[in-house]
């Protein structure tokens, strides 16, 4: 069994295994369907939990899926997304009851190779519940696997779903800067939400995530800009800064009368110098 995506990833796997490693994984082009799904389950037995460190972040590891990311995985997740990319060439019935099947039995860590491998299998709406399920899991790693450098939930998640691994990704105190298309699908209804998650954490005394704001900034509303105000007066540099590209991204004349009045980075801003990435490291 073959796919365009097995062969992007295998000098990446030749790279970083060892001789006997490599063996064994070569040996699965033998393999018939039941065989691999075993393989899937049993590549501990055979392979190191080796990370994966690649020269940059930002690399597109398979150029037709921007987004999709292997960095800091290990040698068996990586491994376990590569034979499930040679399921690909299956008969759809076929293809599909495998996947399930896998789905079905799988534990902790083979979830996880399942999450992060929807971006290359195909008919990604039959998996739809599959990785809305994952955004409620209680299980942290299953909920990376789909919310962190994942493309599926961006193409495929609709508005409801996508805002609820958003919200959950904060509530995580994971970085929203790791959530892929994160930019592209901001909108109203997160906004709002974002503005209530913060009132409910200031009312009880708690920090709000400065890179948070970003969500909001281009829906910010008349009546939100006394929360704005707040954050401008804030000890942490963070926080003013976020407040001034809120107002500075916004089309509101009242939010350009306030950031006059707290001018301190308007010309930074301005000249390009800051910009969202700087809350992002």
């Amino acid at each position: 069994m073959h796919s365009q995506f097995s062969e992007h990833l295998l000098p990446l796997l030749q790279k970083i295994t060892t001789e006997s490693e490599w063996v064994w994984l070569q040996s699965i082009s033998h393999m018939d369907t039941k065989e691999l799904m075993t393989a899937i389950v049993k590549a501990p037995r055979f392979l190191s939990k080796t990370l994966i460190q690649l020269p940059s972040k930002s690399e597109n590891l398979i150029p037709s899926i921007p987004g999709f990311q292997v960095m800091n995985w290990d040698l068996v997740r990586l491994s376990r997304v590569w034979f499930l990319s040679h399921f690909v060439s299956l008969p759809k019935d076929e293809f599909v009851k495998s996947i399930e099947t896998l789905f079905d039995t799988a534990e902790l860590n083979e979830l996880i190779a399942l999450y992060s491998a929807l971006p290359l299998l195909p008919y990604p709406n039959l998996w739809l519940a599959r990785a809305t399920d994952a955004v409620r899991s209680n299980m942290g790693s299953v909920f990376d696997a789909i919310a962190i450098s994942n493309p599926y939930p961006f193409h495929h998640f609709p508005e409801l779903a996508w805002n609820q691994l958003v919200l959950k990704t904060i509530f995580n105190e994971k970085p929203i800067s790791l959530i892929y298309g994160l930019g592209n699908r901001r909108n109203q209804e997160l906004s709002l939400s974002i503005i209530d998650y913060a009132k409910e954490r200031w009312a009880a005394s708690r920090k709000v995530p400065f890179q948070v704001w970003y969500l909001v900034s281009p829906f910010l509303r008349t009546e939100d800009l006394s929360l704005v105000e707040k954050l401008l007066n804030s000890k942490h540099e963070e926080e003013v800064i976020a407040a001034s590209l809120l107002l500075f991204e916004s089309n509101h004349n009242e939010a350009k009368d306030l950031l006059r009045k707290y001018p301190k980075y308007e010309i930074e801003i301005q000249k390009g110098n800051l910009n969202w990435s700087n809350l992002y490291v």
